[in-house]
């Protein structure tokens, strides 16, 4: 295949930015001339890349393209800073995807020591599920739960995140009184989840019960303020110890289940790209989590 850089370009700003237009507006190009390269790309691939849908998205085989123009435009980028012409290139754009803990937590600070040079476009999305944006090329790295690597990453250890069951001290006087944390108490009390991909409440459920365990749930989609559901006693749940020494040192948090704990493990999965903006990054990464993480 004759695949050209301009083509590409293309392809990923059509995707990236949803419609043609916004695509044009970042290229400095009219809107034809998007639907062109595009149509042009296509017809070397001989497959159909893009949807011509609102917003714009990638074919099963526009994917695999799309991973390609992002790599190129990776490479590129560290390319123009090594010959000294950062001006003309501008900045180089890291995606990266992160579960919500870590970016509460951990990883912002990590960022905020990152290189310079670099622009991150954060992607939340859930440790379990993470590796699906690495899979369809939204992001060149993502925090994930996940060892096996994806096909076309490399895959390090970060250490574990460590949860524990709490709730505010009226919550566990009021469901978990005598301290029985037995199947019948989790099956009453009101528990807090971030949404419905969130396993950790459910994980503790199971190991108090053979029987499946259907309590009370809030969603609480948001970090913060899952955090603060949990304080004003809306239910109980599972956070990080990150998140609640200072709760529990004050007596805003109460353990519900002493010596009960889940540790997440995380990794730091990457495209298997030489690139210096992204290895300095991961680097980065890595760092942070050997001071936050166990």
């Amino acid at each position: 295949m004759d695949l050209q850089l301009d083509q590409l370009r293309a392809l990923d700003a059509a995707i990236t930015e949803g419609t043609f237009d916004a695509a044009a507006r970042r290229l400095s190009v009219t809107p034809s001339a998007i639907s062109q390269r595009i149509k042009t790309l296509e017809d070397a691939a001989g497959r159909i890349l893009v949807r011509r849908t609102k917003p714009v998205r990638a074919t099963e085989s526009g994917l695999a393209v799309l991973r390609l123009a992002r790599q190129i435009e990776l490479l590129a980028g560290d390319t123009a800073r090594e010959l000294g012409d950062e001006l003309s290139k501008g900045p180089t754009r890291v995606p990266i995807a992160v579960n919500a803990d870590s970016l509460e937590t951990w990883v912002m600070s990590a960022l905020g020591r990152g290189p310079s040079g670099v622009c991150f476009e954060i992607h939340r999305e859930d440790e379990e599920h993470t590796t699906g944006l690495l899979r369809d090329g939204t992001v060149m790295a993502a925090i994930t739960a996940t060892a096996r690597p994806v096909q076309g990453c490399k895959v390090e250890r970060l250490g574990a995140m460590r949860y524990r069951p709490v709730a505010s001290p009226e919550f566990a006087r009021t469901w978990f009184g005598d301290g029985a944390t037995t199947a019948g108490a989790y099956a009453a009390a009101p528990v807090v989840l971030f949404d419905r991909k969130d396993d950790l409440q459910d994980r503790l459920l199971r190991r108090r019960s053979r029987k499946p365990l259907d309590p009370p749930r809030h969603y609480v989609p948001s970090s913060t303020g899952f955090a603060a559901a949990v304080r004003l006693g809306l239910g109980w749940g599972m956070l990080p110890d990150l998140q609640t020494e200072d709760d529990l040192a004050a007596g805003r948090l109460v353990p519900i289940d002493p010596g009960v704990v889940i540790d997440v493990p995380l990794y730091w999965q990457q495209w298997r790209v030489h690139s210096p903006a992204l290895s300095a990054v991961a680097a980065t990464i890595a760092d942070a989590a050997a001071d936050a993480l166990r």
